[in-house]
């Protein structure tokens, strides 16, 4: 299971943590507005992440 990770697969979801825990911080500081606006970002770069392996998984 872990041999089909490849890089790209290790930068968006190290992306995608890195802004979960941003907005968390950002949060409980009391700036909630760029914590919604990053917070939503991790949807977006998991989702990018899930439609690269589906093209990758095509063209084999």
């Amino acid at each position: 299971m872990f041999k089909k990770i490849g890089a790209v697969d290790l930068i968006l979801m190290g992306l995608a943590l890195i802004s979960l825990i941003y907005a968390e911080a950002a949060w409980f500081s009391g700036e909630k507005e760029a914590a919604l606006f990053v917070g939503l970002w991790v949807p977006s770069i998991l989702g990018f992440a899930i439609y690269l392996k589906l093209l990758k998984m095509h063209s084999k």
